[in-house]
C-alpha cells in the first residue's frame, strides 16, 4: 500500500506540473520517490489512472458530428461550452487534453530515460523488452492523438512546413517546448510503434497493456490517416493475424444480457486489443446529455442489432450506449477488432481488392444482424462503390471512438466534402471542409508559459 501510494503521489506532482509554474518550484521542497528498478517502471505504465482511464484527448469528439445538442440543453451550457460548441476559439486552460496526455508521455519518457541504465540480461529480457516496448507504445499513441487533434491532416506537399505537435523526448522540463513539423511528428511515431513492435508480446497480460497487436492496429491507424491505404492494409492484417475475435450481438459471453440492456457490452470484452477511454474534459459529447445525429440514427436497419444496442430513446431523440467501456460517461477509444476490420476492408477496396473487401464487410456487419432474419451480404458494382458502403458501415460501427475528427479531415483531403452544421441559438452554423479550425486550438495556458505557436 505505501508503494502504492508514493507512485500516485508522484503522479499527482508530474501532472501538476503541466498547469503549475508555482507548484513545479515547490516540488524541489517535496520527498519524491526515485524509480530505478524495472519492475518499478512496469508499475508506473501499468497506473491506469494516468495511462488508460478517462486519458484521451475529448476536444476533437466534441468538434465532430456523431452528436447535436438540442436548443434546451445548449442554453443550459456554461459560456465556454456554447462556444466550444460553436466551433469558436476560446482560450481554454488546465485541466485539459494536453496536460492529461503529456502526463502519459512523461511516464513513458521517464522509463525510457531510465531503461538505457540497466543492462539488458536473459534473466530480466522479458521484462526489459516489455517497460521499453510499452513505454514507446504509450508516446506514440498520445502523440498521434494530439496531432489528429491539432494539427492539419498530412500531406506530403506541406507536412515539412505544417505545424505539429511538441515532441518530447525527455523529462528535463528546461529544455524549451517547440512545435515539430507535421512530418517530424509523424515519422517520430512511425518509428518508435515500428520499435516497439520487436519488444512487446504478441498479446498481453492484459489490454490495459500494450501489445505487438496493439502496435499493428496502431500502425494502421497512423498510415490510414495519412492516406498510405497500402501500409494499413499491410499492419491491419498482421494485427487481425494475432486476434481478429469479434462479438455475435445475437448472443455472446462478452454481451451483459440482450442488446435492449443499458450497457449491453462488458468492459475489455473479446474484441479489445487495447483499453483506453476518453477524457471529460470536453464533454459536450458526454452520453446524459448529447444527442445521436438524427440521420445517423436512421441509417441503421430494423433488423441490425446496433440499432438497439448503441442506442437509447429519449424522446424525440436517441442518446449513445454502445460503449465497449461499460460506463454510462465514459467513452471506450481503445484499439479493437471491429475498427482494424474496417480500416483492412476500406484499405482493400483502395486496393481494387472488391472481393476481399466485401469479405471482411460482411464478416462485420453478419455479426451485427438479427438470427432470425436472412442476411443478405452486401455487394458492389465495383471498388469505389465498396469503398463507399465500407465508408458508410464504418461511421456507424464506430461513432464515439474519438475517430471521426480525423476520418472527415482524411475524407475531406480527397475532396468528399464533408460539411459539419451546427444549429446554435437558431443560427445555422457550418464549418466548411478546408476550415483552419480542423487544426483544433492549443490550450492558453500552454502557449503563455512556453511560447509555442496557436493554430
Amino acid at each position: 500500500m505505501k508503494k502504492k501510494t508514493t507512485f500516485i503521489y508522484l503522479f499527482i506532482v508530474l501532472g501538476t506540473f503541466f498547469s503549475c509554474k508555482k507548484y513545479l518550484e515547490e516540488k524541489s521542497n517535496k520527498k519524491l520517490v526515485v524509480i530505478s528498478k524495472l519492475e518499478d517502471m512496469q508499475a508506473l505504465l501499468d497506473d491506469a489512472a494516468t495511462m488508460n482511464n478517462v486519458s484521451t484527448p475529448s476536444y476533437m469528439e466534441s468538434a465532430a458530428d456523431d452528436y447535436f445538442l438540442p436548443p434546451s440543453v445548449y442554453a443550459a451550457q456554461p459560456l465556454v461550452y456554447q462556444q466550444l460548441y460553436d466551433w469558436e476559439k476560446y482560450p481554454y486552460r488546465y485541466s485539459n487534453d494536453w496536460n492529461k496526455a503529456y502526463l502519459a508521455v512523461y511516464n513513458s519518457n521517464m522509463c525510457l530515460e531510465i531503461i538505457e541504465k540497466i543492462t539488458r540480461t536473459s534473466a530480466n529480457a522479458q521484462l526489459w523488452n516489455n517497460v521499453k516496448g510499452s513505454a514507446l507504445f504509450y508516446r506514440s499513441f498520445y502523440y498521434l492523438l494530439l496531432a489528429w487533434q491539432h494539427s492539419k491532416i498530412y500531406d506530403r506537399n506541406t507536412s515539412s512546413s505544417d505545424l505539429g505537435i511538441v515532441l518530447r523526448s525527455g523529462t528535463d522540463f528546461n529544455v524549451p517546448s517547440v512545435r515539430a513539423t507535421v512530418e517530424q511528428t509523424y515519422q517520430q511515431i512511425i518509428g518508435d510503434t515500428k520499435m516497439a513492435i520487436n519488444l512487446l508480446p504478441a498479446q498481453p497480460q492484459h489490454v490495459l497493456r500494450p501489445s505487438r497487436a496493439a502496435a499493428f492496429g496502431l500502425l494502421s491507424r497512423i498510415y490510414l490517416s495519412m492516406g498510405m491505404a497500402d501500409s494499413a492494409y499491410r499492419y491491419a492484417d498482421l494485427c487481425l493475424q494475432i486476434k481478429s475475435s469479434l462479438m455475435n450481438y445475437n448472443g455472446d459471453s462478452d454481451l451483459s444480457g440482450s442488446m435492449s440492456a443499458s450497457l449491453p457490452f462488458k468492459r475489455y470484452n473479446k474484441e479489445t486489443i487495447f483499453y483506453t477511454e476518453m477524457f471529460q474534459g470536453f464533454g459536450l459529447h458526454a452520453p446524459y446529455q448529447a444527442k445521436i445525429d438524427t440521420n445517423l440514427y436512421q441509417s441503421f436497419d430494423l433488423n441490425d442489432l446496433r440499432r438497439t444496442g448503441f442506442f437509447k430513446a429519449t424522446n424525440p431523440y436517441h442518446q449513445f450506449k454502445g460503449n465497449y467501456a461499460a460506463n454510462a460517461n465514459n467513452l471506450f477509444t481503445g484499439i479493437a477488432t471491429d475498427e482494424i476490420l474496417l480500416t483492412r476492408a476500406e484499405c482493400l477496396a483502395r486496393l481494387n481488392r472488391t472481393v476481399d473487401a466485401l469479405a471482411d464487410l460482411n464478416t462485420l456487419l453478419k455479426a451485427r444482424w438479427k438470427s432470425s432474419v436472412v442476411y443478405n451480404p452486401v455487394t458492389a458494382i465495383d471498388s469505389r462503390d465498396a469503398l463507399n458502403k465500407i465508408l458508410v458501415e464504418r461511421r456507424k460501427e464506430l461513432l464515439m471512438r474519438g475517430l471521426r475528427w480525423i476520418d472527415i479531415k482524411r475524407l475531406n483531403k480527397e475532396g468528399m466534402n464533408i460539411m459539419l452544421k451546427r444549429i446554435s441559438n437558431g443560427e445555422t452554423l457550418l464549418l466548411k471542409p478546408d476550415d483552419p479550425f480542423y487544426a483544433l486550438p492549443l490550450p492558453q495556458d500552454i502557449i503563455e508559459q512556453t511560447g509555442i505557436q496557436q493554430n
